[in-house]
């Protein structure tokens, strides 16, 4: 979890990938309207595998609290 940040500085506060000022929300909007991976990286070489991987992992934890 170390990739996602959150700075009030960056983006108005919201979690964004290592400071890039991609929103965590955005990617995750990038792969729920079926994009894949590869996609993504294509689209944004910034990231990487591991940072989408991030996006997912945060994604998750609201889940694991119910």
């Amino acid at each position: 979890m170390s990739r996602i940040t959150a700075d009030p500085e960056v983006c108005h506060g919201k979690p964004v990938i290592r400071g890039l000022r991609y929103p965590v929300e955005f990617i995750l909007e990038y792969l729920a309207a079926g994009d894949s991976f590869d996609d993504v990286l294509a689209e944004l070489p910034d990231l990487e595998r591991e940072d989408l991987n991030a996006c997912i992992e945060f994604a998750a934890i609201p889940a694991r609290r119910t």
